[in-house]
């Protein structure tokens, strides 16, 4: 299925981020994958349409993400992402075909 097909993809994609990221921490590659060979990857799709009145969008409450990594891809041109820097929420523009890539709790 599409969605079997996009799950597979998805995880050839982190492991390649790990392998990369291993690299530029002067680790083996295998050190990283050792660590998330036996995790668990979800998958999860959110739809959020513009809203007409967006001062009175209620979203998620601040957090971080507890995983090692998160794939966000953006298809739509409505704003939601932040990020905290240095105590201040910065939006993300989402970057049409591009994956966001966020570094969790367990990775950081």
């Amino acid at each position: 299925s599409a969605l079997e097909y996009y799950a597979i993809e998805t995880q050839k994609l982190a492991k390649k981020l790990l392998e990369l990221m291993a690299n530029n921490l002067g680790m083996k590659k295998e050190e990283l994958h050792e660590s998330f060979d036996d995790g668990m990857q979800s998958m999860r799709m959110n739809y959020y349409p513009p809203c007409p009145q967006p001062e009175l969008v209620i979203g998620l409450s601040p957090h971080s993400d507890g995983s090692g990594l998160t794939l966000l891809l953006q298809i739509s041109d409505v704003q939601g992402l932040q990020v905290k820097n240095n105590g201040a929420w910065i939006p993300v523009s989402p970057l049409q075909n591009a994956f966001i890539v966020n570094i969790g709790d367990i990775m950081e």
